[in-house]
């Protein structure tokens, strides 16, 4: 038989060619799962376009190259294939992918972090970067409750009454205890003009109360500002988005051609947003040179922000804040307060001092995670424990009252937390209910027949549709006429300033 100059005959030779294809083919041959994991992993290792952070920096290049085996995914992998062969349904691959996502997120026991699919992400950019359908609240899932962090100015959440801290605890009857943030967003946003019911825990309230609120435009101004006689301005920022600092700059260019003379900074309410917008915001107030922020990330080096040289607002400045400034809002009021002199009022912050980073994959689906946190100029973390003003003042009590359902009808003999709330308005805009106690008895009835009269409705002495919007609008009213942070804030800058208070009486002999 012949032999290869080697001294191997034909046959074996054609025999480890044989084994040599096999071996090949089992190496080739990977399970499908597996190879679908390796694509993922590759992508989660390559995403790297941020399309929103709470941080930022320069683009960075990510090499690609040969991703190996993982052997801590063998459990992961068998788990797969066991419900794909026996689960007793058919159950999408792409479904179970997602879950071991969003499992990974959890075992992070983070508020902050999340996994979004594609519509949850569609969702979160229209936060970010332009208007949306829904009732306007920023929301966060906190000890497996959805809270509220802030409502948004002008939006139906404001309008009916969500306060931050409410607990949301069912959309629509549907028990949402547990769920992610942004699962909950799919349920509670929806088009204009359409209604959502919302069960809330409020702080002090032992009933849970339900309200009912029409889903609209979310407005995206985020600067809103007004000046008062005495010039002096009051600039309210609701957020941070893109356009914030644009919106800003316009408003102080008018108020400044008004002569404005000193300035109330208002971000109470404020859930947060842009960290850049921060950041440039604060630069307008922080001197040249002096710290705005620190970042820090996981490997403990910090990157050190400063003030740049610039125009900086140079009149007498006080800032308010309250437990719904949040995040961005707190990095502004921080560095205000650490580097001028400039006065913090009001009442201690919601305490976020986590960075997030939110990461794109190639079908759109995201993946926002806590990249790192922020301290204060003075090294400061205030995650948790929030920003304390230097003069704390808090506002009525009538203040964090929940609007009435104006679809109940309240009157005499009647028991319930509606009365006690319509109660509570009433003696707060100067009609007195007598006992409030949740009953609605005579002296209840009179009081609302002399509040009736007083706003030229028709006397019934029924808390109707009518009366009940004319009460909580009386009621809006006087806390804007009287409110103790923005009163606090006028006296020290007329101190400051030196400007005469104008009253009415002047106002009337001009």
């Amino acid at each position: 038989m012949e032999k290869d100059p080697n001294g191997q005959d034909q046959h074996g030779q054609e025999q480890e060619i044989e084994e040599d294809k096999e071996t090949l083919l089992k190496y080739v041959n990977i399970k499908k799962f597996h190879f679908v994991m390796l694509l993922f992993l590759t992508v989660l290792a390559t995403a790297g376009v941020s399309i929103f952070a709470l941080s930022f920096g320069d683009e960075k290049t990510v090499k690609v190259g040969v991703v190996p085996e993982r052997t801590e995914f063998t459990k992961l992998y068998e788990a797969y294939d066991k419900i794909n062969a026996d689960y007793f349904s058919d159950i999408e691959g792409s479904d179970l992918v997602d879950g071991a996502i969003n499992g990974m997120i959890d075992a992070l026991d983070d508020p902050y972090s999340d996994y979004m699919n594609q519509e949850e992400a569609s969702q979160f950019n229209e936060n970010i970067s332009s208007s949306f359908q829904g009732i306007g609240a920023e929301i966060q899932s906190l000890d497996d409750f959805i809270t509220v962090v802030s409502p948004i100015k002008g939006s139906p959440a404001e309008r009916s009454g969500i306060l931050p801290n409410d607990k949301i605890l069912a959309v629509d009857e549907e028990n949402i205890q547990g769920m992610s943030a942004n699962e909950a967003v799919l349920l509670i946003r929806g088009e204009k003009g359409t209604d959502v019911t919302l069960t809330i825990q409020r702080d002090g309230m032992q009933d849970t109360i339900n309200i009912k609120i029409t889903r609209d435009d979310i407005p995206i101004d985020t600067v809103y500002y007004e000046m008062d006689d005495n010039k002096i301005a009051t600039v309210q920022l609701t957020s941070f988005s893109e356009h914030t600092l644009d919106e800003l700059t316009t408003a102080l260019d008018d108020l400044q051609s008004q002569g404005m003379e000193a300035m109330i900074l208002d971000m109470r309410q404020n859930p947060g947003g842009l960290l850049d917008q921060a950041i440039e915001i604060a630069d307008l107030f922080v001197p040249k040179g002096e710290k705005i922020v620190q970042l820090e990330g996981k490997s403990g080096e910090k990157q050190i922000i400063t003030a740049q040289a610039g125009d900086k607002i140079d009149i007498p400045v006080a800032v308010l804040i309250d437990e719904g400034s949040a995040s961005a809002s707190e990095i502004v009021a921080a560095a205000i307060s650490e580097t001028t002199d400039i006065p913090l009022i009001g009442q201690t912050t919601f305490g976020k001092g986590t960075v997030q980073t939110a990461e794109e994959f190639s079908d759109q689906s995201n993946l926002k995670m806590t990249t790192g946190r922020w301290l204060t100029p003075n090294d400061n973390w205030v995650n948790e424990d929030g920003i304390v003003p230097d003069k704390e003042i808090s506002l009525p009590d009538y203040a964090f009252l929940p609007f009435l359902d104006v679809e109940i009808a309240l009157e005499e003999s009647m028991l319930s937390e509606q009365v006690r709330i319509a109660q509570q308005m009433l003696q707060a805009v100067g009609f007195d209910p007598g006992n409030v106690d949740g009953f609605f008895d005579t002296d209840t009835k009179e009081a609302v027949e002399e509040f009736q009269q007083d706003k030229e409705l028709e006397v019934t002495g029924v808390i109707d549709e009518g009366t009940a919007a004319a009460i909580m609008l009386a009621l809006r009213d006087k806390l804007e006429q009287n409110d103790p942070q923005v009163e606090a804030a006028v006296d020290y800058l007329l101190k400051e300033t030196g400007i005469e208070e104008t009253t009415e009486s002047e106002e009337d002999a001009a």
